[in-house]
C-alpha cells in the first residue's frame, strides 16, 4: 500500500477532503540530477484534493487542519497507470497502421494518429468517469488497525 500524508480541508458525514502535496519518488531514484520532474518539484509542488470515504467512522472525531494518512493499494496505482498511458498510445498505433495500410498519404497518416491518440484520451476519460465511485478505486484512511491488516495481506502472498 502507497501511503501519504494529508491535511483534512473539509469534513462531511460519509468522508474527508484531503489535500495532499504531490511529490514524485525524486528522493529514492537514480537519475534525479538529470530529471526534469525533479528540478520541477524543487521549484514548488502542486496541492491535490482527494475525496476519502470514513468506512464507518465516525466524522466528529476528525477536525479540519488535521493531518491524517492515506493509502491507495499499488494494484490500483498500477493498473490505472498501465491504461492511462497504454490506451492512447495503443489507439494511436492502430489508426496509423490501418490508414498506412489504407495507403494514404503520410500527412493523412499521421493525422489518424493524432485522431487515435484523441480518441485513446477520450477512452481513458470515459473510463475515468464510469469508476469514479468504485470503492475499490479509492484511498482510504490508514491508522495502526488498517496498517496491521494491509501488513498482514501482504504477509499472505
Amino acid at each position: 500500500m502507497l501511503l501519504e500524508t494529508g491535511r483534512i480541508v473539509a469534513i462531511e458525514p460519509q468522508g474527508l477532503w484531503v489535500e495532499t502535496i504531490q511529490r514524485s519518488a525524486c528522493g529514492s531514484c537514480q537519475a534525479q540530477k538529470s530529471c526534469g520532474h525533479s528540478l520541477l518539484a524543487k521549484w514548488g509542488a502542486s496541492a491535490s484534493r482527494l475525496w476519502v470515504v470514513l468506512d464507518g467512522r465516525d466524522a466528529n472525531q476528525y477536525r479540519l487542519g488535521d493531518q491524517v494518512q492515506i493509502g491507495v493499494p499499488e494494484d490500483v496505482i498500477v493498473g490505472g497507470s498501465l491504461f492511462m498511458y497504454m490506451v492512447p498510445v495503443l489507439a494511436m498505433i492502430t489508426t496509423t497502421f490501418i490508414a498506412y495500410h489504407q495507403h494514404l498519404n503520410d500527412g493523412l497518416t499521421a493525422l489518424s494518429g493524432f485522431v487515435g491518440l484523441v480518441l485513446g484520451a477520450l477512452i481513458v476519460r470515459w473510463r475515468s468517469h464510469q469508476t469514479r465511485f468504485d470503492s475499490r478505486l479509492q484511498p482510504i484512511l490508514v491508522d495502526e488497525k488498517t496498517q496491521f491488516v494491509a501488513i498482514q495481506h501482504h504477509a499472505d502472498y
